[in-house]
Formats: C-alpha cells, sequence, structure tokens
C-alpha cells in the first residue's frame, strides 16, 4: 500500500508528456540542463519579470497629469463684514452656508529625481531577485551530482556482482566434476551453489536501488530514464587555481548596487518638487467673496513643494545604508571563507583517494593472482570450496574498495568544481 501511495505521488510530480521521453542516454551536463528547465523555482524568474514591468510602468505613470475632484458644504459661525458703510452702497455679506465644487490637474514639471531612482531602484531590485533564481538553480548541481555518481557506482556494483557470479560459477562446474567422480562431497557443491545465490541476491539489491536513483532523478530532469539507460562517466578536468566563480558572488554584487541605489533615493526624496496645476470650480461664493451668489471660477500657476521633515532623518537613513553595504560585505567575506576551506577539504581528500588508488590497484593484481591459483586448486582438490570462496570474496572485496575510492576521487573532482563555480 505504501509503495502505491509513493508511486502516484511520483507520477503526481512528474510533468505532463515525461513518460512519452524516454531517455537512454545522458551525461552530467545533460542532466545539469534538464533539470534547470523544469526546476519549478525556474518559472520565479519570468514572475520577477513581470513583476517590475508593471512597477516600471506604474512608475512612469508620476508623470502624468493628475486629476482630482472634490466638493464641499460648509456653515460657518460668522463671516467676513466691511465695517463701514457708504452712501449709497450696500456690501451684502457672504452666506454662511457656503458651497464649492472643484476640479484640479497638476502637471509635475520635476521631482527631484524621485521617479528615476526609484525606477533605477525597481530595476536593480528585479536583478536581485533574479540571481537568488539562479543562486538557487545552481545548488541543484549538488543534488544532481549526488544522484548521478551514485547511480554509476552502482552500474560498477552490478559489473563486480557479475565478475564473482562468473568465478562461482567456474568453481562450481569444477566442484561438479569432482563429486560426479567422487573426489569431492556434495556439500561443498552445495555450497559454491548457495553462495551463487547469495550473489544474485545481491543484484537484486543492487538493481532495486538503482532503479530508486533512476525515478529520482527522472524527477529532477523531467525525463524517464530507462532501465538500461546509459550514464555517460564524466571526464573530470584537471585541478587547477581558478578564481571562484560562483553566482553567489554576483548576487552580493548586486546586493551592493541596490543598496547604493537606496542611499541615492534618500538624496532625492528630500528635494524640492515643482508643478503646474489648474483649478476649475462652481461654487457660493466664488473668488470675488463680496459677491455673494453661485458663480464659476478659475486659478492656475505654478506649485512649489518642498517637504523639510525627512532632513531630520536622512543622516540616520544614511547611516542605515551604510551599515547594510557593511553587512553585505561581511556576507561576502564569510562566503569566500568557507567556500576556500571547501575546495583545500576536497583538494586533500583528491590527494588522498589518488594514492589510495595506486595501493587498490596493487592489492586487486596481487588477489587476482590468489584466485587464479585457488582455481587451479580447487580443481586438483587441494583445498575445499570454502577455502576457494574466502579467496574469490577477498578479491571482491578488494575491487568493491577500488570501485568506491574510483567513485568517490570522481565526486571529490566534480565537487571541486561544483564548489568553485565552473
Amino acid at each position: 500500500m505504501i509503495m502505491k501511495k509513493h508511486f502516484l505521488l511520483a507520477v503526481l510530480l512528474l510533468p505532463a508528456g515525461l513518460f512519452a521521453q524516454s531517455l537512454q542516454k545522458i551525461t552530467l551536463t545533460e542532466a545539469y540542463e534538464l533539470s534547470q528547465k523544469n526546476y519549478p523555482a525556474v518559472k520565479q524568474k519570468d514572475l520577477v519579470k513581470q513583476t517590475a514591468a508593471i512597477s516600471l510602468e506604474n512608475l512612469q505613470k508620476g508623470f502624468l497629469p493628475q486629476f482630482s475632484l472634490s466638493g464641499q458644504a460648509t456653515y460657518q459661525s460668522d463671516v467676513t463684514k466691511v465695517p463701514f458703510s457708504l452712501p449709497g452702497l450696500t456690501i451684502e455679506s457672504p452666506s454662511k452656508d457656503q458651497y464649492k465644487l472643484v476640479a484640479d490637474v497638476s502637471q509635475m514639471i520635476y521631482d527631484g529625481g524621485m521617479t528615476k531612482e526609484q525606477k533605477a531602484l525597481q530595476q536593480l531590485n528585479a536583478t536581485v531577485e533574479d540571481q537568488k533564481v539562479e543562486v538557487e538553480l545552481y545548488k541543484l548541481k549538488e543534488r544532481i551530482n549526488q544522484l548521478y555518481l551514485s547511480i554509476l557506482y552502482l552500474d560498477e556494483q552490478l559489473k563486480q556482482v557479475d565478475l564473482v557470479k562468473t568465478d562461482i560459477q567456474i568453481g562450481i562446474k569444477r566442484v561438479e566434476a569432482q563429486v560426479q567422480n567422487g573426489v569431492a562431497f556434495k556439500s561443498n557443491l552445495n555450497m559454491l551453489k548457495a553462495e551463487l545465490l547469495k550473489t544474485e541476491q545481491r543484484a537484486i539489491e543492487v538493481k532495486s536501488s538503482k532503479k530508486g536513483l533512476l525515478d529520482a532523478l527522472s524527477l529532477f530532469i523531467g525525463r524517464e530514464l530507462a532501465a538500461q539507460v546509459q550514464l555517460e562517466k564524466p571526464v573530470s578536468a584537471g585541478i587547477v587555481a581558478n578564481e571562484i566563480a560562483r553566482p553567489e558572488l554576483k548576487l552580493y554584487s548586486e546586493q551592493q548596487k541596490f543598496i547604493g541605489q537606496q542611499e541615492k533615493l534618500i538624496t532625492a526624496k528630500n528635494l524640492p518638487r515643482a508643478s503646474l496645476f489648474a483649478q476649475g470650480g462652481y461654487g457660493r461664493p466664488g473668488l470675488n467673496m463680496l459677491l455673494n451668489e453661485f458663480d464659476f471660477f478659475y486659478i492656475g500657476g505654478l506649485r512649489l513643494n518642498w517637504s523639510l521633515g525627512g532632513l531630520y532623518t536622512k543622516k540616520k537613513e544614511k547611516e542605515q545604508v551604510t551599515i547594510n553595504k557593511k553587512m553585505v560585505e561581511v556576507q561576502k567575506e564569510t562566503f569566500l571563507l568557507n567556500t576556500s576551506s571547501q575546495l583545500k577539504q576536497q583538494q586533500a581528500e583528491i590527494d588522498k583517494l589518488q594514492q589510495l588508488l595506486v595501493s587498490d590497484n596493487e592489492i586487486i593484481s596481487l588477489r587476482k593472482s590468489v584466485t587464479e591459483a585457488a582455481k587451479a586448486q580447487l580443481e586438483n582438490g587441494v583445498i575445499t570450496a570454502n577455502d576457494f570462496l574466502k579467496e574469490v570474496n577477498a578479491e571482491d572485496q578488494a575491487r568493491q574498495t577500488l570501485i568506491t575510492h574510483q567513485v568517490q576521487l570522481l565526486q571529490a573532482q566534480i565537487n571541486y568544481q561544483t564548489i568553485l563555480g565552473k
């Protein structure tokens, strides 16, 4: 039941059309490319672009004419009165109930560079967010490396299992002849047959583990990998002294630019703004306060606005920007330190494994000669089947160690390049 649930979950996670595209051969580089195209996080890049485009469009509209409509009806306790009278002239005081409906249109002509700096900030923010996705996609390489190299390791394990099976089968044929001739016990034959079955069980376990890893890799790359798929063994480039070229470094650089743009925005928002405006309205009284009747009116001119409240906080805001810059710089230094440490560890691992492989090959050569001698001894009845199996298993263990060290070396070399940013 649990296996069924896992299978159904895997099917749901697979993209449409996956099963129609079964790969028979793949390289590590192709696995990188396919996984990055198929990884859900890659969709964020388009969303970041769309968000930035919308924000920039809205900012650009800040220089479009701005319209407003307002109205009011008021009653006041007192109104302006002329404190004197003239013969033959009556000056009527305004009514205490007054009404006004005003339409206002303004056109920004100078905003202190606020819109320009906001647009630049938005573009830099989009770049930062896009680079964060690149960092996440690059980290995906580590998962692909682990899956890909694990499958290669199991492939080598299967090859070794076949070699052991061949040796045991040779021993079975020789002991069968001895049993038929009455010079060996059947228990010796049964011992070899039991060991052959154990070896076949081992092959089943390895194949099952390989299938699980292939299914996991299929999910990442969005393509079905056939059971007999050929994974090309990567050829690791020699370790050379290269500079670190990780996407994280570009992210830190873009973050510094973003913070620097924030400083420009602080300056811009504390500059004066100028705009043209025009107002038209209808109310009682109009612009002529001495005319106590409803009338149309209009007014136009140049409006200057300078908010000085930001000057109180400008200095502290810039200090905060400076602190933020230093924080990013510290993050960069920490990253470089940790990355350099990882590179040294991988280099030490590479050196160790290269030395181990030399002795592994020598051990296998010696063990192989012992196994060949054991085959002859078994045929001549000098040793028992149990003695023969000990030598076969000893050679098998030596080869297993070699396979492990080979894959570990390849993994260390690939990890070195991945950590470096290559």
